[in-house]
C-alpha cells in the first residue's frame, strides 16, 4: 500500500488500493450504514434526514402559497387548516432543518478532515446525536398524522397551553432535538480542542472551524434553557400547573423570555455556520488567501456572546419597560458590528481577485446579497418607534426568511456543491448547477421582496383571509415560491444524477488549501492515509493547475513528500 497521492495524483493509475478503501465502500449493506461511527456517514445520514424533512416543510410553505392566491378560500376554507400549515411550515424548518443543518451536515464531514483527524472526538455519541435528531423528527411526523398544532413555531402561551392539538408531541420532539444539538456542539469543541492537526494552532484554523466552534457554544448554553421552557410547557399542560397561564396564576410573558433567550441565539446557530461556508466559498472562488483573517475569525466569537444579550428586541410590544426596550435597542444595533466586518472582509477578498463563476460561487455571491438585505431589515426591527408599526405583520416573515432560509439555506447549499466532488468523488453538471441556483436567488426575491410592500402597508402574518388590495402581491408571492422551488428541485437533481453520470473528479478538483483536499476523493476510510502536511488554509499562490490530471497540486505538499 503506498502512500496517501498528492492533490490531483488521483486521477493517474497508482499501484494501491485506497480507491477501494473509501468511506462509502469500506462497508456494504443498510447495517452498515445504520451503526456507522465514521462522521463522513452520520453526514451523509444526516443529509438524507434533513433534506426529506426540508421537502416536507416545503410543501406547508406551499400550500400557504397556494392558498394565498386569492382572498377567501382556495384550496381549503378552514382557517384551523390553514393554522395547521403555518405551525408545521414553521416547527420542521425551524427544528429540524435550519438549526441542525450545516452543522450536521458539512460540520460533521468537513471538520476531522479540516484538522487532520481522523474522526470527531466521540464517534459513537456523534451516532446518538443522530438518532436523537431522528426520534425529534419522528415526533414531528407523528404529530402530522395526529391532527398538527395550531400554534405557530413559538408555542407562545396561553394559547398553546389551552389548545386541543398536539403541542404536548411536538414540544417533546423539539426536547429531544435539543439534546442532539447540545451532543454535536460538545463534540465538536472537544475535537477542536484537542484533536487539531500538530502544529494547527487557533489562528492556523479555516474560518469555518471558526464559525462551527462558536457556534458550538451556543448549543451548549442556550439549548438547555428551550428544553426546561418547553418541559414546562407540557407540565403545565399535563398537570395544570400555573407555570404560563395566567388562568393559573402563571405569567405568559416569562415564556416569551424563556424562548427567545434560547432562540434569538439559536438564529446564529443557524446563520454563523454559513458565514464559515461563505468564507471558504469566496476565498477558493476568488483565488486569493482571505482579507482580515483574525478580525473575522473573533467576529465569530463577538457574535455568539452578543446573541444572548439581544432576546428583549422581540418583546418591545409586551409588558417590557421602556428602559429595558431602549437598552435591548441598542444592544440589538451593536450585534450588526461584527456581522458587518465579516461582510467588508469578503468584499476585500474578492477586490482584484480572479473570480471564477462556479455554483459555490454564485451562491456565496447570492448570500452577499440576501444577507445584506436581512441584516439591513432587521435595524428597522431594532428601533422602537418603526417595530411597533411592523410587529407581527408580513415585513416580519420577509426579514425572517432573507435572514434564515436567504443566509443559512443558500450557504448550506454552496457548501454541499463545493465539497460534493470531496464527498462522492464525482461532480455534477456546472451549467445546470449555475441555472439552479440563479433561479433560487430570483424565485426566492421575488417570493419575499412583495411581503416587504404587504407588511410596511400593515398586512398581519398568520391570517387565513386578507383584504383585496393585497391581492396582487400575494399572487406575486406565490409565483415566485413556484420559481423558487424548481430552482431547488433542479438543484437536488443535479447533484443526484451526478452520482450515477458524473465524471470522477482528483484530489483537488476545486482549489482548495485546506487539509481536506490532500485526502483522496471521496475520502479513505481512515480520513488519511498518513497525516497530511499542514499549510496555510488560504494560500492560494501555493496552488497550481495540473493539465495533466485535471486537478489543483500544492507545492508545498510536492516538497513535503519528497515530489511525486
Amino acid at each position: 500500500m503506498t502512500s496517501i497521492p498528492v492533490p490531483g495524483e488521483s486521477a493517474r493509475p497508482v499501484a494501491t488500493d485506497a480507491g477501494e478503501r473509501n468511506y462509502l465502500t469500506a462497508g456494504r449493506g443498510l447495517a452498515s450504514w445504520l451503526f456507522t461511527v465514521d462522521h463522513k456517514r452520520i453526514a451523509i445520514l444526516y443529509m438524507i434526514g434533513i433534506c426529506s424533512t426540508f421537502m416536507l416543510g416545503g410543501i406547508f410553505a406551499m400550500l400557504v402559497r397556494i392558498e394565498h392566491w386569492s382572498p377567501g378560500a382556495t384550496i381549503t376554507d378552514s382557517g384551523e387548516t390553514y393554522n395547521r400549515w403555518f405551525t408545521l411550515h414553521g416547527a420542521i424548518m425551524t427544528f429540524l432543518v435550519l438549526v441542525p443543518s450545516i452543522p450536521a451536515i458539512l460540520g460533521n464531514f468537513a471538520l476531522p478532515l479540516m484538522l487532520g483527524a481522523k474522526d470527531v472526538a466521540f464517534p459513537r455519541l456523534n451516532l446518538l446525536s443522530f438518532y436523537l435528531w431522528l426520534i425529534g423528527a419522528v415526533g414531528f411526523v407523528c404529530v402530522l398524522f395526529l391532527g398538527g398544532i395550531d400554534t405557530g413555531w413559538t408555542f407562545y402561551t396561553p394559547y398553546s397551553t389551552t389548545t386541543a392539538t398536539k403541542v404536548g408531541l411536538a414540544g417533546l420532539g423539539a426536547f429531544i432535538l435539543g439534546f442532539s444539538s447540545i451532543l454535536t456542539g460538545v463534540n465538536f469543541l472537544v475535537t477542536i480542542h484537542k484533536m487539531r492537526h500538530p502544529g494547527m494552532g487557533w489562528f492556523k484554523m479555516p474560518l469555518f472551524l471558526w464559525s462551527l466552534y462558536a457556534t458550538a457554544i451556543i448549543q451548549i448554553v442556550a439549548t438547555p434553557v428551550v428544553g426546561i421552557t418547553l418541559l414546562l410547557l407540557v407540565v403545565e399542560r399535563t398537570m395544570g400547573l400555573g407555570i404560563f397561564d395566567p388562568a393559573l396564576g402563571g405569567d405568559p410573558v416569562l415564556f416569551q423570555h424563556f424562548f427567545w433567550f434560547y432562540s434569538h441565539p439559536v438564529v446564529y446557530v443557524m446563520i454563523l455556520p454559513g458565514m464559515g461556508i461563505i468564507s471558504e466559498l469566496i476565498s477558493i472562488y476568488s483565488r486569493k488567501h482571505i482579507f482580515g483573517y483574525s478580525f473575522i475569525a473573533w467576529s465569530s466569537i463577538a457574535i455568539a456572546l452578543f446573541g444572548f444579550l439581544v432576546w428583549g428586541h422581540h418583546l418591545f410590544v409586551s409588558t417590557q419597560s421602556a428602559v429595558m426596550s431602549t437598552i435591548f435597542s441598542l444592544l440589538t444595533f451593536s450585534v450588526s458590528i461584527p456581522s458587518a466586518i465579516k461582510v467588508f472582509n469578503w468584499l476585500a477578498t474578492m477586490y482584484r481577485g480572479s473570480i471564477r463563476l462556479t455554483t459555490p460561487m454564485i451562491y456565496a455571491l447570492s448570500f452577499l446579497f440576501l444577507f445584506g438585505i436581512g441584516g439591513l431589515t432587521g435595524l428597522f426591527l431594532g428601533t422602537l418607534s418603526v417595530d411597533m408599526h411592523l410587529h407581527d405583520t408580513y415585513f416580519i416573515v420577509a426579514h425572517f426568511h432573507y435572514t434564515m432560509m436567504g443566509s443559512t439555506l443558500i450557504a448550506l447549499i454552496g457548501g454541499i456543491h463545493h465539497w460534493w466532488p470531496k464527498m462522492f468523488g464525482r461532480m455534477y453538471n456546472e451549467a445546470v448547477g449555475r441555472l439552479a441556483a440563479v433561479l433560487t436567488f430570483v424565485g426566492f426575491n421575488a417570493t419575499f421582496i412583495p411581503q416587504f410592500l404587504m407588511g410596511s402597508r400593515g398586512m398581519p402574518r398568520r391570517y387565513y383571509n386578507y383584504p383585496l388590495e393585497f391581492e396582487f402581491l400575494h399572487r406575486a408571492s406565490t409565483v415566485g415560491s413556484f420559481i423558487l422551488a424548481l430552482g431547488l428541485f433542479m438543484a437536488a437533481y443535479n447533484l443526484i444524477a451526478s452520482l450515477f453520470h458524473g465524471k470522477k473528479v482528483p484530489d483537488n478538483p476545486c482549489g482548495g488549501a485546506s487539509l481536506e483536499w490532500q485526502t483522496t476523493s471521496p475520502p479513505h476510510l481512515h480520513n488519511f492515509e498518513k497525516p497530511p502536511v499542514l499549510t496555510d488554509p488560504y494560500d492560494m499562490e501555493d496552488l497550481y493547475w495540473d493539465e495533466e490530471t485535471g486537478g489543483y497540486r500544492s507545492r508545498s505538499v510536492e516538497g513535503a513528500s519528497g515530489g511525486s
